[in-house]
């Protein structure tokens, strides 16, 4: 089990970091700065990301009257934007690929900071968990390696060496798309007792809402082109499940009903946003 284990994350961490070269490869310096520069988009992203979608965690998971253990894992993954997921869901819905790159590296890179403290917040609003003390040097260095670097190199080579980049790209995204499904399996099949322990409660549904819900906050407070705004709804529906799974770890002590409640939670909000993107791909000719 040990040996899968280890397998099973050196798998996240490739396919997490080619997603994200991926995406430098195929950016361009210039859009890029366009997105970042476009501060109505930064400000409605970060105010989706930041405030409304872990309040909408609280409240579904109050609404849906969650244990709580399920209760405190809705609350985590809410309070977690930038899931590396977002980039991989913009190639897949063939939407905004630099926006949607971009912004989700910038939430990763923020939430790192801000996820301890909201999601303490609401736990201890909700009178529900324990104080939650995040390692907050080492979630920076964790987003920096595995998605500004890559992001980074892809990006230079890209402005540097733009035959190289188009040349590797293809290779990327092939590598990107298989790692992904490798991971969505280890996740179920190491996870699938906890998950199907949860069948006859709500956690699975609630995830499902939230990721829908997180969805259409997102696309709705975005700006620019429907393209664009479904790739924000994208971002804003997948979470980062590393903060998640490190305050599971720090402040819970790996408790299994936790951590079998996140990855119904992750499982079930893919679920809502898989389906989606795929459907705004075919009607954007994809095939």
């Amino acid at each position: 089990m040990d040996t899968l284990h280890l397998l099973f994350n050196a798998v996240t961490v490739i396919f997490i970091a080619t997603t994200m070269f991926a995406a430098g490869l195929g950016a361009t310096p210039t859009a890029l700065r366009a997105v970042l520069a476009d501060l109505p988009l930064l400000l409605l992203a970060l105010v989706a990301n930041l405030v409304v979608v872990p309040l909408l965690g609280w409240g579904i998971a109050a609404l849906f009257s969650l244990p709580a253990a399920a209760f405190t894992a809705l609350v985590l993954v809410a309070s977690s934007p930038g899931g590396p997921f977002g980039a991989k869901l913009a190639m897949v819905q063939k939407g905004d690929v630099v926006a949607g790159a971009a912004m989700q590296v910038l939430l990763a890179a923020v939430g790192s900071i801000t996820f301890g403290l909201t999601a303490n917040a609401i736990l201890a609003a909700a009178q529900a968990g324990g104080g939650i003390s995040i390692d907050v040097a080492a979630l920076v260095r964790t987003v920096a390696i595995l998605q500004l670097v890559p992001f980074a190199v892809g990006l230079i080579l890209r402005r540097y060496a733009p035959p190289t980049a188009r040349s590797w790209h293809p290779v990327a995204v092939k590598v990107s798309n298989v790692t992904f499904l490798i991971v969505l399996v280890g996740m179920l099949a190491g996870n699938w007792r906890d998950v199907v322990a949860l069948l006859g409660s709500l956690t699975l549904l609630a995830g499902f809402v939230l990721a829908v819900a997180a969805f259409a906050v997102g696309a709705w407070l975005a700006t620019g082109s429907p393209v664009r705004r479904t790739t924000m709804g994208s971002v804003t529906a997948v979470r980062n499940m590393g903060p998640a799974l490190a305050a599971a770890g720090i402040a819970f002590g790996n408790q299994p009903a936790v951590l079998g409640a996140l990855a119904a939670v992750l499982l079930s909000g893919l679920a809502a946003a898989i389906p989606v993107a795929a459907l705004l791909s075919r009607r954007r000719g994809g095939g």
